[in-house]
């Protein structure tokens, strides 16, 4: 047995030989590895429901769980364009209109069970081999999101992460935020602030995570406490319970998206 060790990375590589993908070293390695786990998460929320029980209401109103499962598929498609985009210089946006991205959702919500599950799975591995072979300059190439703004591809890892964890939970199959890490809801509650800020919409409150320290936003104004998650769950619009306000009642704040 030789005395020298070797690094288990380049041991790993070393056994799976020169067909495998490896992201780049410049790919935003954090980001990646929360949306690959959020997407680990969601299959096995979507395995646990029956294929009757797709035809069932998910937790956003007027979006049967098939719905839900046909936007995280087409999601994946979306962002798969923005990050060949990036890697090819050649504009391809997530959706050619709203009114296209609504009606993909409505056939995809059309399909057969084992079509639907395929969509999901298909189009997650789709996007995964898009992001690892997107080289090193490409990651800071700016592409343009749904909403019309210019972000680097880098971006994409972020916003596959909120989809694929919060709608785990629409999904009502018994995925809680409370199971989320503790550094995503931080990531999650910063992410609400910034498209508030982005759109210009004012609000004037603390907020106080349980554990955490204050977050004043705006001016302040009533303090809204509950757990980090409860929070989270409050401002992405997914409920109220274990939020309380030391005034009458919860402000009322603006919607994420």
């Amino acid at each position: 047995m030789s005395g020298t060790s070797q690094d288990p990375r380049a041991a790993l590589r070393e056994r799976q030989g020169p067909g495998a993908r490896y992201d780049s070293p410049h790919a935003p390695a954090r980001e990646l590895a929360r949306a690959r786990l959020g997407t680990a998460y969601i299959a096995r929320c979507l395995d646990q429901l029956t294929d009757a029980q797709l035809d069932g209401p998910s937790l956003l109103p007027g979006w049967t769980r098939r719905h839900l499962v046909a936007h995280v598929g087409y999601n994946a498609r979306a962002l798969s364009r923005l990050v060949e985009w990036a890697g090819t210089g050649i504009e391809t946006p997530m959706y050619a209109s709203p009114a296209q991205r609504d009606a993909e959702i409505q056939r995809g919500a059309t399909l057969p069970a084992r079509a639907l599950r395929s969509l999901f799975a298909h189009s997650a591995t789709h996007l995964d081999v898009e992001w690892r072979d997107l080289p090193g300059p490409a990651w800071d190439a700016r592409v343009r999101t749904a909403q019309g703004r210019m972000v680097p591809a880098r971006e994409t890892a972020w916003m596959r992460t909120r989809e694929v964890w919060m709608h785990a939970v629409d999904l009502d199959s018994g995925a809680r935020v409370g199971d989320f890490p503790p550094d995503l809801l931080g990531e999650l509650l910063a992410d609400v602030l910034r498209a508030w800020e982005r759109r210009g919409e004012r609000a004037d409150l603390t907020l106080a995570p349980r554990g955490g320290e204050p977050v004043v936003v705006g001016s302040g104004g009533p303090t809204v406490t509950g757990t980090p998650s409860a929070l989270v769950r409050w401002l992405t619009g997914r409920g109220t319970y274990g939020v309380t306000s030391d005034s009458d009642g919860l402000p009322v704040v603006p919607r994420w998206f």
